[in-house]
């Protein structure tokens, strides 16, 4: 049983390739380290994406967010480097990554990071009556 944080992204193939479908996924004990300060920055991280051919295995990103713990990062870096490995590791049609900070300083910070493949076209939205 792996109890140690990881960079390592694992996937696995989209056993719906040909519909489109998103995959919500909150992660809300994300923390970090202030790069000033050196002071935990505690956020939730949401992730929102129309997968392609493969999809990411939540144990591998468990321990992959597990291992921003320890590590200094700006709000603004943190959120892009994860969506970059995420895109990297899926490949997906379109990828969102939401991280909403928690209060530092009297001032919250939410940053929002996306990734669209340009030659996917999203499916009409249905209303409904």
């Amino acid at each position: 049983m792996t109890t140690q944080p990881s960079k390592t992204l694992e996937i696995f193939d989209n056993p719906n390739p040909g519909r489109d479908y998103t995959i919500h996924i909150d992660v809300p004990e994300f923390t970090c380290l202030c790069p000033k300060t050196g002071q935990p920055d505690f956020a939730t991280i949401q992730i929102e994406y129309v997968p392609d051919q493969h999809c990411v295995e939540l144990k591998s990103l468990k321990l992959y967010m597990w291992s921003f713990r320890e590590a200094g990062a700006f709000h603004e870096a943190v959120t892009n480097e994860i969506l970059d490995d995420l895109v990297n590791a899926t490949q997906p049609n379109f990828m969102r990554i939401r991280a909403e900070f928690n209060v530092r300083g009297g001032i919250y910070t939410t940053v929002v990071a996306e990734h669209r493949n340009p030659d996917w076209h999203p499916p009409q939205m249905v209303v409904l009556p």
